[in-house]
């Protein structure tokens, strides 16, 4: 699932939280709010509280203000005595009595009469023939008894009591707050509604997005670009952790022996060996070189696999130290590669050279095709490309080329359409043809015009690129360094380091099985006749072909070789000049074709082999020079030139340029 929309659930997730915590808090503030308003209950129970105690003081009232006793007579009904007054007559709030009698028109009348005494439990009914005599009406004070206070005690007897005056609320606004509450309740009914439907919806989406893939849709995940780069990056990360190869659980209490072996110094230990069989497999290493930024990281260059006819023909793969099963980068090409080169002024670009004769180059944050190379015309090579570097400064600086067929050409790094200067090596003293076969170059330190390239008829030439001094741009035809019996495989000069300038030694190896050293001729003197210069020293050791040879950067004296039979050799001419100090075999024991000592100390050599791997060795403490290490070599040169001339090998070179 892409980013995009995993951030798209995650959203939808988001917003149906919000939801359902909307939904309870507004169902929690209607709970609060119903608690907190009176209801119904309570407003009856006052109302009823009010008429009770209403009531309840008007009963007393009466009970303390006398009896009050309804009188009436029948018609024809005498009263009775006045000594029942008191009792039979009615009190009035003012304390008097006051009595209504019936009188019949006929006084001789005999009339039935009844009276209701009030204050028994009886009607007495008396039935008395008799005459009715005259009445009239008497009015008298009556003694009226003191009212006994009765002490209630409620609710309302221990608080003061606050006259409110209750607002006048009329119909209408009762009404329209009663509407109001009616189309809230019926709003929020709605919202709870819209709510879960929302709800519902989201959910039935989520469940969607997270359902179980087809075998269709699964495959084109698995086959998109951005999965595929995601699991490259990310499975190298890890693959780097796993490689680190530190030791965790240490322990740094124990100490070590105090006596080691006199020989351990001198030892050469294999960190690794980098192969990758979709990759390496019927390959060659052709090339290997350091990054100039990453000392950890390497590049190789690979030639044809003849079995694998739909794969690239050339490979380059850059590889890392901490990521040991499988190349960081890895780089195609339509042709073998022959040479390959980090740029030292931009740590991203890698050139490579090809059978082809074409330049590309690549750049570690594109893909696996070169972003820029050179036309397939005469205006570059048509030829096989074995050597190649680059020269000049940060701000000014070439690539320098070199073919077979004696084609050097000088490019600008950021335009391969053309060269910026082609030079024809040609040299008069060839039988059939003049052109110089060229299999390799190097420039001394500090020099960007003059180079020296090997060739396949075993002599080495020095050449310029522009006209200067007393030498014009070209092949020097007089200067001829003669030794070899073979073509020439690998030419290196000696680095410009420590005290004493050595930079005109230079070494090379060849098929004859020898490593030679030469001293170059100072370019200030050039021969004005055809001269043959003859090597200072040979190596005579080795049993097979020698392959490749590079001074070490940092320790004057020290040198190493490689060879058909896989041996890696380290030279030191201070201690020994028959024999190697140390002498490896690597690996299966097929050839080893390119060596290079890495950029930051030299402890590290890289070692490419014929059967695709990639070694990686390392020289310990053999690289810490000593001080006098630039006075002895001088010393041990100086022998050699005096035993050259003394077998009259050597014909009067000067030392130094």
């Amino acid at each position: 699932m892409s980013d995009k929309r995993r951030a798209e659930i995650e959203a939808k997730r988001a917003k149906l939280a919000e939801l359902r915590k909307a939904r309870a808090d507004r169902q929690r503030a209607e709970t609060e709010r119903r608690q907190t308003e009176p209801g119904p209950s309570s407003v009856a129970r006052r109302d009823v509280d009010d008429l009770v105690n209403q009531l309840v003081g008007s009963r007393s009232g009466l009970d303390t203000g006398g009896d009050l006793t309804p009188s009436s007579s029948l018609p024809n009904t005498p009263p009775r005595p006045s000594t029942n007054l008191l009792h039979g007559s009615a009190l009035s709030p003012s304390g008097r009595a006051s009595r209504q009698s019936d009188i019949g028109s006929d006084k001789d009348r005999v009339s039935m009469g009844t009276t209701m005494v009030g204050m028994m439990d009886h009607v007495d009914r008396v039935l008395t023939p008799r005459f009715i005599p005259d009445l009239i009406d008497v009015e008298q004070e009556l003694f009226e008894l003191p009212q006994r206070e009765r002490v209630i005690y409620n609710k309302e007897v221990q608080t003061t009591a606050i006259e409110t005056e209750t607002p006048q609320v009329s119909e209408d606004e009762i009404r329209q707050q009663i509407m109001r509450e009616r189309e809230l309740e019926a709003e929020r009914i709605a919202q709870d509604k819209e709510l879960e439907e929302e709800s519902v919806q989201l959910e039935k989406e989520i469940e969607q997005e997270i359902r179980e893939l087809t075998e269709e849709e699964r495959s084109h995940i698995l086959s998109a670009p951005e999965f595929l780069d995601f699991v490259e990056q990310s499975s190298k990360i890890v693959q780097r952790a796993l490689n680190d190869g530190y030791d965790y659980i240490r322990d740094y209490t124990i100490g070590t022996e105090a006596n080691g072996d006199d020989s351990e110094g001198k030892r050469v230990k294999r960190i690794c060996a980098f192969y990758d069989e979709r990759y390496g497999k019927n390959r060659s290493i052709t090339d290997v070189d350091w990054s100039p930024k990453y000392p950890e990281l390497s590049v190789a260059s690979y030639n044809k696999n003849p079995a694998a006819l739909n794969e690239p023909d050339g490979i380059v793969a850059v590889w890392n130290l901490h990521l040991l099963d499988r190349p960081e980068f890895v780089f195609h090409s339509q042709s073998d590669v022959l040479s390959v080169t980090f740029s030292p002024f931009h740590s991203n670009l890698v050139f490579g050279g090809t059978y082809s004769g074409q330049i590309l180059l690549w750049d570690t944050r594109s893909k696996h095709l070169p972003v820029l190379k050179t036309p397939l015309s005469a205006a570059g090579h048509t030829h096989p490309v074995y050597a190649m570097q680059m020269v000049g400064t940060q701000n000014a600086h070439n690539l320098i080329t070199s073919s077979t067929d004696g084609t050097v050409c000088s490019w600008l790094v950021d335009m391969l359409a053309q060269p910026q200067e082609t030079l024809e090596l040609i040299h008069a003293g060839h039988n059939k043809t003049g052109e110089v076969a060229i299999t390799t170059l190097d420039f001394p330190d500090n020099e960007t015009t003059t180079f020296w390239v090997g060739t396949e008829e075993g002599n080495v030439y020095q050449a310029n690129r522009y006209d200067r001094a007393g030498a014009k741009a070209g092949l020097n035809q007089y200067d001829i360094y003669k030794g070899h019996a073979g073509p020439v495989m690998g030419l290196h000069f000696h680095p410009l380091v420590g005290p004493v300038d050595f930079s005109d030694l230079f070494l090379t190896t060849s098929v004859d099985w020898t490593v030679k050293l030469w001293r170059a001729k100072s370019l200030a003197k050039p021969s004005t006749a055809a001269h043959a210069i003859s090597p200072i020293y040979s190596f005579d050791e080795a049993d097979d072909y020698v392959y490749d040879a590079k001074w070490h950067p940092a320790h004057p004296a020290l040198f190493g070789t490689v060879d058909g039979s896989g041996r890696f050799d380290v030279w030191n001419l201070n201690t020994d000049t028959e024999v190697p100090v140390v002498s490896t075999n690597v690996g299966s024991g097929r050839a080893i074709n390119k060596l290079q000592w890495d950029r930051k100390d030299g402890r590290r050599a890289a070692l490419g082999g014929s059967d695709g791997k990639l070694y990686v060795y390392d020289i310990g403490d053999m690289v810490l020079p000593r001080e006098s290490e630039w006075t002895d070599l001088q010393k041990t040169i100086a022998g050699f030139i005096g035993g050259a001339q003394t077998n009259g090998a050597v014909d009067g070179i000067v030392a130094g340029r």
